[in-house]
């Protein structure tokens, strides 16, 4: 897929906007090596502070599998997949998915990926790949059971079915919901005040969440331990403690 059909904005806040388009013509592979190379060139730039990932109302990161496709290259492709995924969750950068339509298929995947999700009452929310004897391969099932459970994610995946976007809140699948067209204007709001905050911080935070997640909670509190003590060797902390003791806005760096 042309990279020029991946757009980015990159806005004076330093905010940067990545639209993924939703066209079943785009193969998963072409789509996938687009957003991976976007991602890159993204995270690579200091003036990008946060990201913002949405696609238009018709369908985000839709795409077409195609049916002469080998178990093998389906595996080859699955693997890419989920490597995409983790390169855009380790991006040490906070990022928002903001659903303002349909979101299925490798479009929820790409979200799950994000840190979360944010959507308009409008979006739409689902796997309907087992219509066609398929399931999630970028490692949406494992992210979706990991978010609202095992039991829901396995209704989900099984039934094929769309859900509202209120039902999405409710099952913790999506954390904010704003009016019908205002999702973009509101999220990127959101954001900027995220990255008022030390990206040191911020990124460390994200880093702990993610690692302690799946393992027992004596060692992830040890790893929070260790994290919180690293954060004592950053300019951002010592910036950060002194901007409270002198009333003013702190002047984070990243450092």
């Amino acid at each position: 897929m042309p990279e020029r059909l991946c757009t980015i904005q990159l806005k004076t806040n330093g905010i940067a906007v990545l639209t993924i388009p939703g066209n079943p013509a785009f193969s998963p592979g072409d789509l996938l090596g687009a957003l991976q190379r976007q991602i890159s060139a993204l995270t690579g730039k200091d003036e990008v502070k946060g990201l913002l990932l949405t696609g238009p109302e018709s369908g985000f990161c839709r795409c077409h599998i195609e049916r002469s496709t080998s178990p093998s290259d389906a595996a080859a492709l699955s693997g890419f997949g989920q490597q995409v995924m983790f390169h855009l969750g380790k991006s040490g950068k906070p990022c928002i998915a903001v659903i303002e339509g349909e979101c299925s298929g490798l479009g929820l995947e790409v979200a799950l990926a994000c840190d979360f999700i944010v959507a308009s009452r409008a979006a739409d929310f689902g796997f309907p790949d087992i219509a066609a004897g398929l399931i999630p391969f970028c490692g949406g099932s494992q992210r979706l059971a990991r978010l609202v459970g095992k039991s829901k994610a396995k209704e989900l995946i099984y039934s094929g079915d769309l859900i509202d976007a209120e039902e999405a809140y409710r099952i913790r699948l999506v954390n904010r919901l704003y009016p019908h067209g205002n999702a973009l204007a509101q999220a990127e709001e959101l954001l900027t005040h995220i990255c008022t905050r030390s990206p040191n911080a911020v990124r460390i935070g994200g880093e702990i969440v993610n690692a302690g997640y799946d393992i027992d909670l004596q060692t992830a509190c040890m790893l929070e331990r260790d994290a919180f003590a690293l954060c004592f060797s950053s300019f951002d902390q010592r910036e950060g403690m002194q901007a409270f003791l002198d009333k003013r806005q702190p002047q984070f760096k990243g450092e």
